[in-house]
């Protein structure tokens, strides 16, 4: 089963709060795992957050940083085509979501994905009225 992760749901696979077990069983039960081009640069960018607020130490920024690298080498990594694209524009236009949330949405519809998961409640209820399989964590 094609699993696709918004990036505020794929982060908890490697910070534990609320949800990551969640994403963590979803994860096993994935025959294949599913992420936006810009999900890599977003993950960086909340971990490298974290380190500056202290809440990791640059040893744990590292680890996690490795661990996601291995993690995307066996992913399905959807780039952004002109079918994201349109997509994405269709999400906006319909409703109300930022930019990346919908360049998402766009690549799960793209990338033909099974069930779709995300941390945040709009992502989530738009993916929904698109027709994805959404699992809220």
């Amino acid at each position: 089963m094609r699993v696709y992760f918004d990036s505020s749901a794929f982060a908890k696979r490697y910070v534990d709060e609320q949800g990551s077990a969640d994403v963590l069983h979803w994860c096993d039960q994935a025959s294949e795992l599913a992420l936006s081009v810009i999900a890599v640069p977003e993950l960086v960018s909340a971990f490298c957050r974290l380190q500056r607020e202290g809440l990791l130490s640059a040893a744990q920024y590292r680890s996690i940083k490795s661990d996601l690298l291995a993690d995307i080498a066996d992913a399905l990594i959807c780039d952004t085509s002109p079918l994201v694209v349109s997509r994405a524009v269709h999400a906006l236009e319909n409703h109300p979501l930022r930019g990346m949330d919908a360049i998402h949405l766009g690549a799960a519809i793209a990338c033909e994905a099974e069930v779709f998961i995300s941390a945040d409640l709009r992502q989530c209820s738009a993916a929904r009225a698109l027709g994805l399989r959404v699992v809220t964590v």
